[in-house]
């Protein structure tokens, strides 16, 4: 674009006010807090005098460890994102956009780039991803985030919440070379720029310029290649400001009737193209006043860019640990004070050792022989030391002072102040007592990690809105068919191929498309889990306490949540193993010779159940006849002991009858557990002697 003075004053000035605004004491924060987790922890006019008297500076940094110990906690519990359907979207899509997404993760590699915006956010209480489209690998454009230094991202001034989406304006400075800028935007405006030694503006290079984090030295961008060498294809001299901000404008919508939903409709759409959504979707096109964002890039005084942004939203993504009323906390600015009493306390405590050693002396004139005073200066606390004297009384060393008492308290307390208000304890850090149970180490272990459940939830939030902004990405330009190849299980390598926006028609919808991701709105849910690794033990572990128990866990997933080398192709060979000829004629013959087991066990019951009803046969005959005998008697007392006689032998009947359910009802159960160790050993066998066929088979190196 063509030179416009008054446009890119107009951005520099807004970009001046909003970091007079509050931003330059941002920078100056997050600078100081930078210095002291990299442990340069002494104000270098401080360092200089205690150089020049000659008193130590001791560093000791224990807020590196601190905030390691954060940063590996975080590490160790990644966050899965997966969607669902809401409003007018097909349930099977949302699986599809999960899998997607997961394939975009692993294209921008997030997990590494998480951790780098959480270290950001914590070390310098912020932290920003960069979420845009990036056409140089894919001609149809791929989601691309990336991690943005938050010294160089400033924000609105009159912004109060955590969403982006309230705020009015957020802008980026960085530095860029004459080539990215011909790359990036065109080779005029690249030509134009290259080589400049100077700015339009009387603050072009400011403070926050000098600044700028690179390898090379911070005071480098204040110097400028002159001459007949031209480095501006490598140097990167030109400092670029881009501003996102929210501007009225009226812009047509789709309209949908049924559930009221609103949809913008791209500005480079064509009337055709608007004509054929609407009569497809039986929508309505309305214009409405709303609040676009508006792209402005500049350099100097040259407008690079200046458009409306293609995207529903900033690409900024923010995290703040702790967010006040609009002030960003981290955990490292509140460290510092206790950091700095722990280093001042250690080296007066080594500064009291030394003068101990070295407390000076008394020397009356002319009593030295074989040195002079500059000599027992500098050789006065030599072990070993001879003095020629004509006096012994004439030299006499001066008594040093005592330690002060509760000095070494304070070297305790400071410590004491890092661990309380960073909230890591030395049960998280691995150093608690030996004399304390395992069970309360885990507890206080577990416990603790709820000093950071604010910004563990801080974390999921941006999370969430990085999800979104994902999602708003791919329905508005993943419109295109595409075919992805999606990572199904990365321990086998087994992969996964999806289909997007693929044509199906059908006879109602001969327009009809393959996971239409554009249709419908989605929920993003973000839950926190282990790495991967840690998951892995812990699901071994509680396998193997099922399989302990009895319950039939499969070999297969024992072997995929172990540790073992080439466990994907034990399991392969399993798989192959289980299917051939041989293992289905054993697994029949097992079965066989279980069915015939359990018909026996049947035969056997329904056997001592005959018996049994037998003898209750015999026992009631028996009882009939003694009845009929003794109704011919008259003697009352005969037939009153043939009675109970005849209720004795009923009563001996029913116990043998429930002892001998018991007794069949005990014998079936043992026999099925015996089916079912059967099964087990057959199974830990068959597993055994495949690990050992894979074993064998391997090659053996040659020495």
């Amino acid at each position: 674009m063509p030179v416009n003075t008054e446009l890119a004053t107009k951005t520099y000035y807004r970009y001046a006010w909003v970091r007079d605004a509050g931003h330059s004491d941002f920078v100056k924060k997050a600078e100081l807090c930078e210095r002291f987790f990299r442990g340069m922890q002494w104000d270098e006019k401080d360092l200089a005098l205690l150089k020049a008297q000659r008193r130590p500076a001791l560093v000791i940094n224990k807020i590196l460890s601190t905030i390691s110990n954060v940063m590996g906690d975080q590490i160790y519990n990644r966050s899965e994102v997966s969607f669902q359907p809401r409003s007018g979207a097909p349930s099977g899509n949302a699986d599809v956009l999960t899998k997607l997404f997961k394939y975009i993760s692993q294209d921008n590699q997030l997990d590494w780039l998480r951790s780098d915006v959480f270290a950001d956010g914590i070390i310098t209480s912020r932290g920003f991803y960069d979420v845009r489209m990036d056409f140089n690998d894919n001609l149809m454009g791929d989601v691309r985030t990336t991690r943005l230094n938050p010294k160089n991202v400033l924000i609105d001034p009159d912004a109060t919440e955590y969403d982006p989406d309230t705020w009015n304006d957020v802008l980026t400075t960085k530095w860029l070379t004459a080539d990215e800028i011909a790359v990036l935007y065109n080779e005029d405006d690249a030509d134009y720029l290259r080589n400049r030694a100077g700015s339009y503006f009387p603050y072009g290079y400011d403070s926050i310029d000098y600044m700028r984090d690179r390898f090379g030295d911070r005071n480098a961008s204040r110097s400028f290649y002159t001459g007949v060498v031209d480095e501006s294809s490598v140097q990167r001299s030109v400092r670029v400001i881009e501003r996102q901000h929210r501007k009225l404008d009226k812009q047509r919508h789709f309209y949908d009737m049924a559930t009221g939903d609103l949809r913008a409709i791209p500005d480079n759409w064509t009337r055709d193209r608007i004509a054929a959504v609407r009569d497809m979707y039986r929508l309505e096109v309305v214009t409405k006043l709303v609040n676009r964002i508006r792209w402005t890039v500049t350099a100097d005084t040259v407008v690079l860019h200046d458009d409306w942004s293609p995207y529903k939203h900033f690409t900024v993504v923010p995290f703040f640990p702790y967010l006040r009323n609009a002030q960003t906390v981290g955990l490292v600015e509140n460290l510092l004070g206790p950091q700095e009493l722990l280093n001042k306390v250690s080296s007066q405590e080594l500064h009291v050792v030394n003068t101990t050693a070295n407390s000076g002396w008394k020397v009356k004139t002319g009593a030295l022989r074989n040195m002079s005073i500059e000599e027992l200066e500098q050789r006065g606390a030599e072990t070993g030391l001879v003095m020629e004297l004509d006096d012994p009384k004439s030299v006499e060393k001066i008594q040093p002072n005592q330690v002060p008492s509760g000095l070494d308290r304070l070297t305790y307390k400071a410590e004491e102040h890092i661990k309380t208000i960073s909230g890591v304890s030395d049960y998280q850090t691995g150093n608690a007592r030996e004399d304390v149970s395992a069970k309360a180490v885990a507890m206080n272990t577990s416990r603790g990690s709820f000093n950071l459940a604010k910004v563990t939830d801080s974390l999921n939030r941006t999370d969430h809105m990085l999800a979104r902004n994902a999602l708003d990405l791919v329905q508005q330009f993943y419109t295109d068919p595409r075919v992805i190849n999606v990572v199904k299980d990365r321990m086998t390598g087994e992969t996964e191929t999806i289909e997007i926006n693929a044509p199906a028609p059908t006879q109602e919808k001969p327009d009809a498309l393959l996971n239409d991701l554009t249709l419908g709105e989605y929920d993003v849910v973000v839950t926190s889990t282990p790495v991967r690794e840690t998951l892995e033990d812990s699901q071994f572990q509680q396998a193997l306490s099922l399989r302990e128990l009895g319950i039939a866990i499969p070999d297969s997933t024992l072997l995929e949540n172990s540790r073992l080398l080439h466990k994907s192709d034990i399991i392969a060979q399993m798989k192959a193993a289980q299917e051939s000829p041989e293992a289905l004629a054993k697994r029949e013959l097992e079965k066989t010779a279980a069915e015939l087991e359990v018909a026996n066990l049947k035969a056997e019951a329904a056997k001592i159940e005959a018996d049994a009803m037998l003898k209750q046969a015999k026992a009631d005959k028996e009882n009939q006849a003694t009845a009929k005998a003794m109704q011919g008697g008259d003697d009352n007392l005969e037939m009153a002991k043939a009675q109970f006689e005849m209720q004795a032998a009923r009563e001996r009947h029913q116990l043998e009858m429930e002892k001998l359910r018991a007794e069949l009802e005990f014998t079936r159960q043992q026999n099925e557990m015996k089916l079912q160790q059967m099964q087990r050993e057959g199974m830990i066998k068959v597993a055994q002697k495949q690990a050992e066929s894979f074993m064998q088979e391997e090659p053996v190196e040659e020495e």
